[in-house]
């Protein structure tokens, strides 16, 4: 098999409507947070609790999955975002702080579902396609990239209603999207018991924690976590250093394509130069944005980082991904661990979310970062000396993709 099947594209179209309520949400939630919020130190609350809820629901969303099968959950997970337009709306209209939390809940709950769409896509394909298909999926982001800003600052102020409250009732259209796309899906492929037994006795169900599966979870992890807590720190630094809500978007804006773009190129560069130099190339510049955000802090440096931030995550969140997928194959507890994966990555995303405030009170810009840095150079040390003591494992993924 050389092409991707077909239902890969239903998968990036809605992962492009999963990123674009995330990027909406980015966007909009700390400035609405901090208009609602009783005290400034709140304002990131409800994107806190966005992330919280996504960790949450994560782990049973997979289980869930591998009972009911990917399409139904994709289904049910539809429902929460349509919920999170109506209360969303609700909250700002009427200024009600508490209904925001609650409408950002509930869309980390529908995120918690809509985030297995690029493991989802790897499903029965071939070993040789599974970066690709991942990569293709991420790639929905630079429709997200678009689409979201673009629809936020025309929705912003419209006919009279509150800023942004008709931001958060567009939550509703794209929960029916998305369930339209998920009703399109393909049926599952039901795995009988007696099947999964034969595997569990025939080893597959051994070494659920092999090397390259722990680096890959830790690496899109704290990829996702330094990307979170930095995206958002430098837009509520832009605010500080007076810059306009059109800079600071557009700031964003760049930084999300670099987020998602290279996604159309990632499954390539993976097969060039393997998953392991993809992983590290990612981290060097993740450090590289570190670095550039200590020595200068104007609006085109803060702007470049930025772009630089996005790339690192997307190949470190793409090459994690797709050392994850490789190594797994067809587990008999593949949705299990791509679960406990997204636990993991929504736990650091979580702490990425909440501490932005508390960091930029504290130790401010340069030492967040600071932070960040040494956190990059210490999984970058560990990467090495593991991989290399297991380079046998690695190789072995490695083959599989040739």
């Amino acid at each position: 098999m050389s092409k991707l099947p077909r239902r890969t594209y239903l998968y990036f179209a809605a992962q492009s409507i999963n990123l674009t309520t995330a990027v909406m949400s980015v966007t909009m939630s700390a400035i609405v947070g901090s208009a609602l919020a009783p005290t400034a130190i709140l304002s990131t609350v409800p994107y806190g609790f966005q992330f919280l809820f996504v960790m949450l629901a994560t782990y049973p969303a997979s289980k869930l999955m591998s009972k009911i099968g990917r399409k139904k959950s994709f289904i049910l997970g539809s429902l929460p975002l349509a919920l999170s337009g109506c209360i969303g709306f609700f909250a700002v209209e009427n200024q009600n702080f508490l209904m925001l939390v609650i409408s950002h809940s509930a869309l980390g709950l529908y995120i918690s579902f809509a985030n297995f769409n690029r493991f989802a896509a790897t499903d029965n394909v071939d070993q040789t396609l599974k970066a690709k298909a991942i990569s293709l999926v991420v790639a929905g982001g630079v429709i997200a990239a678009a689409v979201g800003p673009t629809l936020t600052e025309i929705l912003r102020d419209l006919g009279g209603f509150a800023l942004f409250s008709l931001c958060y009732a567009s939550f509703i259209g794209l929960a029916a999207l998305s369930l339209l796309i998920a009703i399109c899906l393909p049926k599952d492929l039901v795995v009988t018991k007696e099947e999964q037994n034969k595997k569990i006795a025939s080893g597959q169900g051994k070494d659920l924690y092999t090397t390259p599966i722990v680096i890959a979870m830790a690496v899109a992890a704290l990829g996702y976590g330094i990307m979170n807590l930095l995206m958002i720190q430098a837009s509520m630094h832009m605010k500080h250093t007076h810059e306009s809500f059109s800079d600071v978007r557009l700031a964003i804006q760049w930084h999300v394509f670099a987020m998602f773009a290279p996604s159309f190129f990632t499954g390539n560069i993976i097969q060039k130069i393997g998953i392991k130099n993809t992983i590290c190339t990612g981290l060097f510049i993740l450090l590289g944005c570190t670095v550039l955000n200590t020595g200068a802090s104007n609006y085109a440096v803060l702007s470049l980082s930025l772009i630089l931030l996005g790339l690192g995550w997307n190949l470190t969140y793409v090459g994690g991904g797709a050392l994850l997928s490789q190594s797994l194959q067809d587990h008999p507890f593949a949705i299990q661990m791509q679960g406990k994966n997204d636990l993991a990555i929504a736990i650091l995303a979580t702490i990425g979310a909440f501490t932005p405030a508390l960091l930029l009170s504290t130790v401010g810009w340069g030492g967040t970062n600071i932070i960040c840095m040494v956190l990059c150079a210490l999984l970058l040390v560990i990467i090495y000396i593991k991989l290399n003591k297991g380079t046998h494992a690695l190789c072995s993924i490695e083959r599989g993709r040739k």
